[in-house]
């Protein structure tokens, strides 16, 4: 009996796909990374920690393989509110259900948090790759391989790789090592998707990405955004978002004087939103009060944000 057909499809190359959690303490660049892994902004990134409070898939497809990156919110210590304890719960979620875990720390920095994310990591039978990220600000590079010593005394990992998300050092070659871990299996979500989010959540995220960013340190951390009405018509697409804070006294900081910040917001989101989706944009932003609303479980329900 000739087996020659059978030969042929044991040679193919498997195709492979599987869940892969982005974890890590607050602003250690994860939103980074999965940016730099897909080649396009699929998380909003800035210089405040805690930045990303949702669990966003990013879609990496290709003819031999699925990744599926999840970026969530950093693990972090001071959970006083419940936004942050379902932040939290987020995050450890995302470890339960992954294939492999990305664990980012800064290269040279190690903290009592990034201590409480490694015990957690302990926990999960998945395999795990340390990436040490910020390599691109480490002087001299000898404090690198001591860094990279300490790293793999911590755990058993599979892989301790020095990374710049930023610079995309060491990407492509962390892309490759993922993919080889990953289990056989047909892809899990279509070839074009690139994001489980819609373009509403993606535009509320823009909106207090530029929020964040023009605010600095004012930047209450009792803010959200919620896409009240999204509609593409004609001229265009027309977003009405409204821009929660907990109080009063904060309504008056994003509003600005006489409106500036609100309108230097909007300005810059509906750029943004705009090149995106390479047509117009008109944005309304109104900005009202919730009180505590980042302290109720059922306010958070109802802004979208998820409790696993």
């Amino acid at each position: 009996m000739d087996h020659s057909d059978d030969k042929i499809e044991m040679s193919e190359t498997p195709y492979r796909c599987g869940f892969v959690a982005v974890v890590g303490r607050p602003n250690v660049g994860k939103s980074t990374l999965v940016n730099a892994l897909m080649g396009t902004k699929v998380s909003i990134v800035t210089a405040k920690p805690q930045t990303t409070r949702h669990r966003i898939l990013a879609l990496h497809t290709t003819a031999s393989r699925q990744i599926i990156f999840v970026d969530t919110p950093g693990l972090h210590r001071k959970a006083g509110k419940a936004m942050n304890r379902l932040m939290n719960r987020t995050a450890v979620s995302a470890l339960a259900d992954a294939d492999v875990i990305l664990f980012v720390s800064e290269a040279t920095r190690w903290t009592e948090e990034d201590e409480d994310v490694l015990t957690r990591l302990k926990s999960s039978q998945s395999p795990a790759i340390a990436l040490l990220n910020k390599i691109d600000t480490v002087h001299p590079k000898s404090r690198l391989l001591e860094a990279l010593k300490k790293m793999s005394a911590r755990h058993d990992f599979r892989e301790v790789i020095p990374i710049s998300a930023r610079k995309q050092d060491n990407l492509p070659v962390l892309m490759d090592i993922v993919a080889n871990i990953l289990p056989e299996s047909a892809a899990l979500f279509p070839p074009d998707m690139r994001t489980d989010r819609s373009v509403e959540f993606h535009a509320s995220e823009v909106i207090r990405e530029k929020l964040t960013v023009l605010l600095h340190q004012e930047l209450p951390y009792g803010l959200t955004v919620q896409i009240e009405d999204y509609r593409v018509e004609k001229a265009g697409v027309r977003i009405h978002a409204i821009i929660w804070v907990e109080r009063d006294s904060q309504k008056g900081i994003v509003v600005g004087k006489g409106g500036k910040i609100l309108k230097k917001v909007g300005k810059a989101a509906r750029m943004e939103i705009r090149d995106e989706l390479k047509q117009p944009v008109h944005l309304e932003l109104w900005v009202k009060v919730k009180d505590n609303w980042a302290d109720s479980e059922k306010a958070l329900l109802n802004l979208g944000y998820e409790s696993r």
